[in-house]
């Protein structure tokens, strides 16, 4: 068969299935190239209805550079095809494969595949992270992709270099009926042309749903695969929701994701003569009875700005659980998320927000979303990059790992190679990791398979894992790494020396070897019973037993609660970043456990310097820092400020918690003892008096809006409060110090009238 004559009975059959096919074009570039115009050719496509994606130029189609793959998501085309010669990564695969519409063609140029698993490119360039060089590489992901390809239904393969066809890609799909129809429900308060812009009876049930959040104390959830139109939902919802006055506050992780939904709102709203004004660069639609529908970032949104009315959160299985958390204090809110996808795992979503869902006041709706919109049922292509990704991949279910505890599971060290040739253990592995974090990427699979500096540790039950940890090796680097990344270099895979270097100034850091915990996930079913704490004391026991490394460091979002696991399984705090993540809002914080003598001198010598500097950076960039945060900062820090004070500053202190003095004579001598209050283990102020410390002593924030914050009744209450936490620290710290002794007996006997 030829290739013009395959070409042509791959459209043919997808068109009859409404489905799509793939086709390999394996060999050398140039014969790919060659090869993929004769296939378009032979598939009858219109040039306008082709997107070639590769980093050559030169084409008369649609071209995409790689790496720009993500400007395609929420388009359609007949046919794109794919080079993977070059800047290929798993990532551009998982994004083009819903591109490609009902009918069409997915065209991947690829090495001989003999030869791919072995064949580096920039993406394996990028997981050499130093000291590891591109040899250090495994090929277990292209060996994967590989494999599908040569297996999977409604895949075709054709070496361009001998012209011969490998496989022809036959699958038995029957014929697709065509029955796309939608139809209004017979009740609707949404306008009838929403309705009629609906492509599936789903989309039509969805958006009935959607009717809900008219009314206050409603959220709704909607879980879909790709391509199944949720954002088109959500955009139809807005829109309708704006023609009747509403005020609607869009989210999503870039606003690029929220495109599809600004674009049928307008659409809707210009079908009703409801259309008053769109202002794209502003990201903000006007309807003509006084709606509208704005796009603000995640943590901007989390404020919930100008109290909207109600709030759509697009990919929300890509925002954080805190952030999403805030939304659940909106009149009405809606969440919408991939279940199956590298934007998210929705599953994951519906897991870790389930619990803020059900403590909430609002009444929650749940509705799933089946139908394909741009291709049929059982689509060869959607099956195969699920497969191939893992974009299904899910842990263990909840009966088989219920009974799990600390002393039942075992402990074990998951070579890459153990995982590659074990799919079920690879399954619950990465589904696991998917479901515990907010943003999993189809390259974060072939990084787990093939990065050198990653290694997995996991705690089975039965067979079945039920906490796992990636952990990543840092530091060893060699002299003239070091001084190019304190020179401003960034050095891949070394997140905690290069801060310690580069932003901290200690060119030192990444002499010592360290193990980061990039991820630790334990299964929904048996969380808060000791596995993870189990976890990271086994993978310490092992560290120190091999006497490979000198720390263990972790780098995360900030909460109250993360800093306190961390601290009680012996991470320190380090360092906390003084600008918030664009994704989370949070304040990153750096911990390290010290193994050895050159872990504990780079442990110390952080540690002393956060206690420094921490007066100076919470007064300025981190003033708007949780104060919460602070305070388990400070108490995680596994060090002790250093107490000098001199007699007149103990004299100030004195009087203004036991007399009529002002801490505002000497600041400084109230924030140092702030600070050694702060780092106790032991507690001397209440959690009240803690935040008091931190929001007025160390950020310097107004008394109002202290004393609101706290919930004093006024900002003279507050001041009494912060006298009277000073009482309990003059108390502890203060015992034995002749200035204190002296100056306290002064007003303990004017007290007493004598």
């Amino acid at each position: 068969m030829t290739l013009s004559a395959l070409a042509s009975r791959l459209r043919s059959d997808a068109r009859r299935t409404n489905q799509r096919r793939l086709l390999v074009l394996a060999g050398a570039r140039d014969a790919g190239i060659d090869a993929a115009f004769d296939v378009l050719d032979g598939a009858d496509v219109p040039d306008d209805e082709v997107t070639f994606v590769t980093a050559r130029e030169g084409f008369r189609f649609d071209r995409v550079h790689p790496k720009h793959a993500g400007t395609l998501l929420g388009t359609t085309r007949t046919a794109v095809v794919c080079d993977a010669h070059e800047d290929f990564s798993p990532n551009v695969v998982g994004r083009l494969a819903g591109v490609v519409d009902g009918g069409g063609l997915f065209v991947l140029l690829t090495p001989p595949l003999g030869e791919w698993p072995a064949t580096d490119g920039s993406f394996e360039e990028s997981l050499a992270v130093p000291p590891y060089a591109v040899s250090d590489v495994g090929g277990r992901f292209r060996e994967r992709l590989v494999d599908t390809l040569r297996s999977h239904s409604g895949v075709a393969v054709a070496n361009v270099d001998d012209g011969t066809v490998e496989r022809e890609g036959a699958t038995d799909a029957p014929a697709s009926t065509g029955d796309w129809s939608s139809s209004s429900p017979r009740a609707h308060a949404f306008p009838a042309a929403a309705y009629e812009a609906c492509r599936t009876s789903d989309q039509s049930r969805t958006l009935s749903v959607l009717e809900r959040l008219r009314e206050t104390d409603e959220a709704v959830v909607v879980e879909a695969d790709r391509g199944r139109g949720k954002s088109s939902a959500a955009g139809l919802a807005a829109g309708s929701l704006a023609a009747a006055g509403t005020d609607v506050l869009v989210t999503a992780p870039a606003y690029d994701g929220a495109r599809e939904v600004f674009a049928r709102a307008v659409e809707l709203l210009a079908e009703t003569d409801s259309l008053a004004e769109h202002d794209d660069e502003a990201h903000v639609v006007r309807a003509v009875g006084g709606g509208r529908i704005r796009f603000e970032d995640p943590p901007t949104a989390a404020g919930l700005p100008d109290d909207p009315d109600v709030v759509l959160v697009d990919e929300a299985a890509a925002i954080p659980v805190r952030l999403l958390a805030a939304f659940l204090d909106a009149p009405a809110a809606g969440f919408f998320t991939t279940v199956h996808g590298y934007e998210g795992a929705g599953r994951g979503f519906s897991v870790r927000f389930r619990d803020r869902l059900t403590e909430s006041d609002l009444s929650v709706t749940e509705v799933q979303m089946d139908e394909p919109i741009r291709y049929a049922r059982g689509d060869p292509v959607e099956t195969w990059s699920f497969r191939t990704l893992l974009l299904d991949a899910r842990p263990a279910v909840d009966p088989l790992v219920a009974d799990a505890t600390p002393s039942s599971v075992e402990y074990r060290a998951l070579s890459a190679d153990e995982l590659a040739a074990d799919e079920h253990l690879l399954h619950e592995v990465f589904g696991l990791l998917v479901l515990a974090h907010y943003r999993t990427e189809p390259d974060d699979l072939a990084r787990l398979l093939d990065a050198p500096n990653l290694s997995v540790r996991a705690l089975l039950h039965d067979g079945h894992v039920v906490s796992v940890a990636l952990l990543a090796r840092e530091g060893g680097l060699d002299e003239a790494t070091r001084r190019s990344m304190y020179e401003g270099a960034r050095v891949r895979g070394n997140m905690l020396p290069d801060v310690f270097t580069s932003q901290l100034r200690d060119e030192d850091a990444a002499v010592p070897v360290g193990s980061r915990v990039m991820r630790i996930a334990t299964h929904h079913a048996v969380r808060s019973s000791g596995l993870g704490s189990r976890l990271l004391a086994e993978i310490r026991r092992e560290a120190v037993r091999e006497g490979n490394v000198d720390y263990l460091g972790v780098g995360y979002g900030a909460t109250p609660e993360l800093l306190s696991f961390w601290d009680d399984n012996d991470y320190g705090t380090v360092h906390l970043s003084t600008t918030r993540n664009d994704t989370s809002g949070e304040y990153s914080v750096l911990m390290l456990c010290p193994l050895s003598e050159a872990g504990r001198e780079l442990h110390d010598r952080h540690a002393d310097w956060f206690l420094d500097r921490c007066s100076g950076v919470l007064a300025d960039p981190l003033r708007d820092a949780d104060p919460d945060v602070v305070r388990a900062a400070i108490r995680a820090c596994d060090a002790a400020p250093p107490l000098e004070l001199t007699d007149r500053e103990w004299r100030i202190v004195v009087g203004a918690s036991f007399g009529p003095g002002m801490y505002t004579t000497a600041p400084d001598a109230f924030r140092t003892l702030a600070l050694v209050a702060l780092a106790a283990e032991d507690p001397v102020c209440t959690e009240r008096e803690g935040r008091l410390l931190v929001g007025k002593l160390l950020q310097g924030r107004p008394w109002p809006v202290v004393a609101d914050e706290l919930d004093y009744h006024s900002p003279r209450n507050a001041m009494k409060g912060l006298g009277e936490a000073y009482v309990s620290i003059v108390e502890r710290y203060g015992a034995g110090v002749p200035a204190v002794e002296s100056e306290r007996a002064r007003f303990e006997r004017d007290e007493s009238g004598d």
